[in-house]
């Protein structure tokens, strides 16, 4: 018999590996080209830079901007709006959207509040009250998106005014001031001085929910299935994902975050007034637009969002202090908004 020809290979090599393609194909590729991959990979580089950009150039314009004073005010100015926009990220991953959440919050604001200061319950279990409000909230809102297959735009428009007519005929369209409740409703108002740095106990927390939440979206099965649900649902329960699942958990935990953030509202504004987060659900989708989270879903991270928060407050404090039209800010604001849409377009056509 004629002798096998010998392997190419023998049993004790490894298999040659793709890194020489790879480093092929990079070299292959303009600096463009490796520009968008880079923000394909890392979504929060745009938003940091951005951030970056802009505390050197309106502390450049007014010095002001640049004091530990400034800034601070800054952090508490977009904490609500930075909480709220956790949730708000949680669903645009999924590819969906929700215009409730400043309804959801002051849904749960409301409750929390009035119960306090009517009702004769203790603090503690008013805002577990209200967390369990905006739980029950959100997951209204899965459930319609799961069980009746509604688009999410339409659902969650549809319960922003059930929501919104809620705690108006709840409250009777009257706000509900700090005296009138326990000193607990208020606690995340206190403020607290680190070494000249002025935040307060509610920025704390908010600062732990995002890396509570981020290390669920990146440490955990769960957060994996929310970005293989946001990528390509169909895809998702072919391998065994159970999609309408996830979607109702992350709607809840929305809610969750809502309610949270509900407490975080009343010792901001310290009182509790059915129009005191109007302009939420826009700035919500603004922050996390801006963070580089995509709208088509799938493509994300809460560092972005927050930074996102950030860059907001950021433009409407530093062309405050340049003496800029209150107009041009709000106009400076929708640009961005655009400008962020479309590099999330560019990204999403990178090449694999």
């Amino acid at each position: 018999m004629t002798p096998a020809a010998p392997a190419d290979t023998d049993a004790g090599t490894p298999a040659p590996s793709h890194s020489a393609a790879e480093q092929f194909a990079k070299r292959q590729q303009s600096p463009v080209q490796r520009i968008q991959h880079l923000l394909h990979a890392h979504p929060s580089i745009s938003p940091l830079l951005v951030l970056v950009l802009s505390f050197f150039v309106f502390t450049y314009l007014n010095p002001n901007f640049g004091t530990l004073r400034t800034q601070s005010l800054i952090m508490q100015q977009v904490a609500v709006v930075g909480a709220l926009a956790i949730g708000q990220t949680l669903i645009i991953l999924t590819a969906g959207i929700d215009l409730s959440v400043g309804a959801i919050a002051i849904l749960a604001t409301m409750y929390s509040a009035k119960l306090s200061a009517e009702g004769g319950v203790p603090g503690p279990l008013a805002i577990l009250i209200g967390i369990a409000v905006g739980t029950a909230a959100g997951a209204v809102n899965g459930l319609l998106v799961t069980r009746l297959k509604l688009p999410p735009f339409i659902v969650t428009l549809g319960t922003y005014s059930i929501f919104t007519a809620m705690a108006l005929l709840y409250t009777s369209g009257q706000s509900v001031q700090a005296p009138a409740m326990p000193d607990l409703m208020t606690w995340t108002g206190k403020i607290v001085d680190l070494g000249g740095f002025r935040i307060t106990t509610g920025v704390i927390m908010v600062v732990i929910l995002y890396l509570v939440v981020g290390f669920a979206l990146k440490q955990t099965t769960w957060g994996r299935h929310v970005y293989a649900v946001g990528n390509d649902s169909e895809a998702s329960l072919l391998v065994g994902i159970s999609v309408n699942r996830v979607l109702l958990s992350v709607y809840a935990l929305a809610g969750v975050i809502y309610g949270i953030t509900a407490w975080i509202l009343i010792g901001r504004a310290g009182a509790a007034s059915p129009n005191g987060a109007v302009d939420a659900n826009l700035e919500s989708i603004t922050a996390v637009v801006i963070g580089g989270t995509s709208l088509f879903g799938g493509r994300g991270a809460l560092l972005g969002t927050l930074l996102g928060a950030l860059i907001v407050g950021y433009f409407r404090t530093g062309l405050s202090l340049a003496g800029v039209d209150d107009q041009w800010r709000v106009l400076a604001i929708g640009v961005l908004v655009i400008v962020a849409v479309s590099v999330d377009q560019w990204i999403r056509k990178v090449r694999a």
